[in-house]
């Protein structure tokens, strides 16, 4: 049962039938959607709501789906089945194309995987379109709705004829044309026409008696008449006879398709019944994609437990608004449960707080469900079915029954609680108001304990403050609040259960602007009780956010630890695999060298040996022995380097060489700009601090070209010493300065950032950029998390909007 008698109305769900409607794809699916009506049974219910379901998956998934020639042809059997009456092209055209969606329908559910589509493929259980009826309605008509020419043979002697008669007619009745335009009888840009199906030229009036032929009619002024010419009458008689034997010839085989349609006449009644279902299903599913709904786990009996539900209505009304006005609102989600231990919630907060949206929140949303709609919630939410919904809320005061405001309300309280039970949901707005306070709310307190003590389920919302304390001291009754920013004084429309709300009255009005002296004899009018209780529940709202704030604070910097805590650990193994592969390397390089050397000592001794202790030839031995220790063994003395001193301005100059200090190589300097060089090496330029740079000179210069052509050497006879070095040049021709991370897990792009810094440090560079795209903001965080750590970079900042905004982060260093 629902109460009152326009509940659709009063809770809205008007709105989301009429988009129902819009989403139909013909008249047979809004027949549906007309029929649509409340269901108070456990397992009608789920059936219809598993149908939606597997439908928004089939929608979700993009799935190739007939989605057109919904066409109702209802009207067409009703005229097939008299016998002697015959369909006419347009209507086989309709029949056609909707049988042939029908198919395609049921052979989609029965191919697909038998796991996805149950429910829905059980509706296409004695569905029947004979395959021949379509082979014969696609004989006759073809998929543009025209009529074949080879529907029979003898339809097709006769095209052919008509063609070939036509054909003669229009070179019969261009050359006449041309003679009258000659003459000038027949205006020079016109052409014939047809009049009384039969093709006929303009001529001008004054001269009708030069054209021989048929006066057919004249244009309104009478300057124009219509002439068939002599010359073609034969040929228009014949092109007429053929005319009208191709539209008997065309009847026939109407007539005879018919014949062969009206036994089908029962089976497609339910081909397209179960059409119409389909629309109606889909239509459905429309929606829920539109909303992002979802199907709670049901239960046989009455329950709400909801996370995150959505108001149906407003979420439309903020999509629309976005795509009218580009500005974004969303709707903020509803947490909440009523069950046999709490039945009834008592929601109180000031006013546009937004109780009254959470309770048609409630009452649209449960309605919905029973309706066989999805709900927009998450996916872990559940659900419960109700058999009474009882709905009180705005004004029903009417001058015909003499009912003012406070009197409706009684009328509906007293229906409410004659009729509702166990099973029924009660939605009540500003319960007691009407009437004088305190009566009206020790009135609404006895009504609230009556419906307590039938067991009913229920949302109330209202301002009162003993309903609050009942609600607080009554078993199965729980209040909850509207949440609301003490400081701002501005509402956050979020329900939180378990404790009242405060209405906020005389703040509210202080921040309006009333009087002073006003807001102060309101205060001592409303006493210090009443104000010590606002103000309690003030203090509450404040320390729950102060206290929502610090654990968001909290968590926050618990998520940095554990991500410092496994960038540690990961650090650490990184660091054992390298210690361990570098020392399994430098073990069989020691033994290679060590097999060299030993090889290379017994050869000194045996030359020495050999020669005899001639001088000559143990000085050649001892410096070939000291020739291969200064180049395989790399030992050579030190050679003192001076210290150096980082460049400065106006100590470089464009043409100096310079190399970036502490590092192999070197390049000339292009330009000098304030603190920044542009510095050529090798055949890339770059943009380099002047205190990464130092100044050298023609003899450091030449040792380091002698030692580059060292190494190279080296690298070419298949040394590997020179693996170990750094060539800054190829490091930085090789250097992007942009860092793209989109698709990396956290630890991944942490672990390439850390690399990716180190290097542009090394290089100089001035800035650098990272590509990790919005999404939910993690890689956003943990990248500008550790560039605020690096004493290296100057300043962390957003791309430009045109450039990809929050989605690149631009890192500029010192």
């Amino acid at each position: 049962m629902l109460l009152p008698q326009h509940f659709e109305q009063k809770i809205g769900f008007t709105t989301l039938r009429e988009q129902l409607e819009a989403n139909c794809l013909s008249a047979l699916g809004r027949h549906y959607v007309a029929r649509m009506e409340f269901q108070a049974k456990h397992e009608p219910l789920l059936k219809i709501l598993q149908q939606t379901d597997e439908f928004t998956y089939l929608l979700r998934s993009g799935a190739d789906f007939p989605a057109s020639h919904y066409h109702d042809a209802q009207a067409h059997l009703k005229r097939a089945a008299l016998p002697g009456a015959y369909l006419d092209v347009a209507a086989f055209f309709e029949v056609k194309m909707s049988l042939r969606t029908i198919r395609q329908a049921l052979s989609f559910f029965s191919d697909a995987d038998p796991g996805l589509y149950p429910t829905l493929r059980l509706l296409g259980i004695g569905i029947q379109v004979d395959r021949n009826l379509l082979a014969a309605l696609d004989k006759v008509v073809d998929d543009d709705g025209a009529v074949r020419d080879d529907a029979s043979p003898l339809l097709r002697q006769i095209r052919q004829e008509l063609i070939a008669r036509q054909g003669q007619l229009r070179k019969q009745i261009a050359g006449i044309l041309r003679h009258a335009k000659n003459e000038g009888w027949i205006p020079s840009d016109s052409e014939p026409t047809i009049r009384g199906g039969r093709l006929v030229l303009p001529v001008i009036a004054e001269h009708k008696r030069k054209v021989k032929g048929l006066i057919h009619d004249e244009s309104a002024s009478g300057q124009t008449v219509y002439i068939e010419p002599a010359e073609v009458f034969e040929l228009n008689n014949d092109i007429k006879d053929l005319d009208n034997a191709y539209h008997r010839e065309l009847i026939r085989i109407l007539t005879v398709l018919t014949d062969q349609l009206r036994p089908h006449i029962p089976d497609l009644r339910k081909a397209y019944s179960y059409l119409g279902l389909i629309d109606f299903i889909r239509a459905k599913a429309r929606l829920a994609v539109t909303l992002d709904c979802r199907l709670p786990l049901l239960h046989n009996k009455p329950l709400l437990k909801w996370e995150k539900v959505r108001h149906p209505l407003l979420q439309l009304a903020f999509a629309q608004h976005k795509r009218d006005n580009g500005d974004a609102r969303e709707v903020v989600p509803l947490d909440l449960e009523l069950n046999h231990e709490q039945r009834i919630l008592v929601i109180s907060g000031p006013n546009a707080g937004g109780k009254s949206v959470s309770l048609k929140t409630v009452g649209l949303v449960q309605f919905m469900l029973q309706m066989g709609l999805l709900i927009p919630c998450a996916d872990n939410s559940e659900a419960g079915v109700f058999e009474d919904i009882f709905l009180d809320i705005g004004d029903e005061q009417s001058l015909e029954n003499d009912l003012s405001t406070y009197s409706s309300h009684l009328l509906a309280m007293k229906q409410f609680m004659l009729l509702a039970g166990k099973k029924s949901l009660v939605l009540i707005d500003e319960f007691g108001t009407g009437t004088e306070p305190s009566l009206g709310g020790a009135i609404a307190e006895a009504v609230l304990d009556q419906l307590n003590k039938a067991r009913v389920y229920g949302v109330i919302t209202t301002h009162y403050t003993n309903l609050k304390n009942f609600a607080e001291r009554t078993p199965h009754l729980v209040n909850g609040a509207m949440r609301y920013d003490p400081e701002k004084l501005q509402p956050l429309y979020r329900l939180e259960v378990g404790k009242p709300g405060s209405s906020f009255a005389i703040e509210i009005a202080r921040k309006i602007g009333l009087p002073k002296e006003v807001v102060e004899r309101a205060t001592q009018l409303v006493g210090k009780d009443k104000i010590r209780y606002d103000r309690l529940l003030e203090g509450l709202e404040k320390d729950k956010l102060e206290l929502e704030t610090r654990t968001a604070e909290a968590a926050k910097a618990e998520r940095r630890l554990k991500s410092a805590a496994k960038e540690y650990q990961d650090l650490k193994q990184h660091l054992e695999d390298t210690k361990l592969e570098t020392l399994r390397t430098a073990k069989q390089q020691a033994k290679a060298l060590l097999v060299n050397t030993n090889q290379q000592i017994e050869a000194t001794i045996g030359e020495i040996r050999r020669g005899q202790a001639d001088k000559e030839v143990n000085k050649a031995a001892r410096e070939k022995l000291e020739t291969f220790v200064r180049q395989e063994l790399q030992i050579e003395p030190p050679k003192p380097k001076a210290t150096r001193e980082r460049a400065v301005a106006g100590a470089v100059q464009p043409g100096d060489k310079v190399a970036l200090f502490g590092q192999e190589g070197h390049g000339e300097v292009v330009s000098v700009k304030g603190n920044t060089a542009e510095v050529m090496f090798g055949g890339m330029k770059t943009l380099t601090k002047l205190s990464q740079l130092e100044k050298l000179g023609r003899a450091e210069i030449r040792e380091r070209e002698q030692a580059a052509k060292s190494k190279a050497g080296k690298l070419g006879g298949g040394g590997s010493s020179g693996g170990n070095s750094v060539n800054i040049t190829d490091r930085m021709a090789g250097f992007s300065p942009t860092l793209d991370l989109r698709g990396e897990r956290a630890e991944d792009a942490l672990t390439k950032t850390m690399s990716f810094v180190d290097d542009a440090v090394m290089l100089g560079m001035p800035e650098i950029k990272f590509l990790h795209g919005r999404g939910n903001g993690v890689l956003r965080q943990v990248v500008r998390d550790y560039l605020r750590s690096q004493r290296a970079v100057a300043s962390v900042a957003d791309e430009h909007a045109d450039r990809g905004g929050d989605g690149v982060t631009i890192a500029v260093l010192k």
